[in-house]
């Protein structure tokens, strides 16, 4: 009896850590859709969930690292939400396949206009970015996000040297090591190399060589099958034949 109540007390306090950090861990957060290699391009998911029972997020705010500026940002559409996108001019410009970028994009803003987050959803908000830094292992995105209700909550601060996860923790991207050559993964959607092409073809080549094979010994194998049945029914017919004449 006494265990049993230990047991059901524990479950109780469980329960109850699980419902305390529950909501802790609700903010909002960026992913990359695959890898987010160093020098490469990547499309990002910001991911908004709505903490609140009794109002909607209506707005999200994406502040863009200033420390290491991306040279193209192109935000997705998505449907019931304007955007507006921010330049800043950079103190050192951008060197971009031979060309000088003078400004980057600071800031790109959702605003709801038909939709909104309600209570209990969440909402992604996807941008294809690059190209990501070589220099850098991880990106902070600093956040805001506005309820309906006028209630904005910040979520700008940086993750701690001791690996603590703050209270309004901003959006931090982790970067993968560059591929082979210096440079990370082309973004998505990209047309495969001519090494890849090739590589498809002769393994194309070797699948149809295994079909082709496959298929002649199927046909093999059923040619010979007949020909067995056939001397089969033949050895039986003399096997009668030699039974009657015996008998006669």
């Amino acid at each position: 009896m006494k265990l049993s109540r230990i047991a059901l007390a524990g479950g109780v306090a469980a329960s109850t850590v699980l419902l305390i950090a529950g909501p802790a861990a609700a903010h909002v957060s960026v992913q990359p859709v695959g890898e987010a290699a160093k020098g490469g391009y990547a499309t990002l998911n910001f991911k908004v969930p709505n903490e609140r029972d009794q109002a909607s997020t209506v707005k999200l705010e994406v502040n863009f690292p200033a420390d290491h500026p991306l040279s193209s940002v192109t935000p997705q559409a998505v449907p019931g939400w304007k955007i507006d996108i921010s330049r800043s001019k950079l103190d050192k410009p951008l060197e971009v396949h031979g060309k000088k970028i003078t400004e980057a994009v600071s800031k790109v803003t959702w605003t709801a206009d038909e939709g909104e987050i309600a209570p209990g959803y969440f909402q992604q908000f996807p941008v294809s970015v690059g190209a990501l830094p070589e220099d850098a292992d991880q990106l902070v995105f600093k956040a805001i996000q506005t309820y309906d209700n006028k209630e904005v909550v910040r979520w700008i601060e940086e993750p701690t040297a001791g690996g603590e996860e703050p209270d309004s923790p901003a959006p931090v991207l982790k970067l993968t090591a560059a591929a082979e050559g210096g440079h990370g993964g082309a973004a998505d959607g990209a047309e495969k190399t001519d090494d890849h092409k090739a590589a498809d073809t002769d393994t194309s080549a070797k699948e149809s060589s295994t079909a082709a094979s496959s298929s002649s010994s199927d046909t093999t194998a059923r040619t010979l099958g007949i020909i067995g049945i056939v001397i089969g029914i033949g050895g039986i017919a003399f096997g009668v034949l030699a039974g009657r004449r015996r008998t006669a």
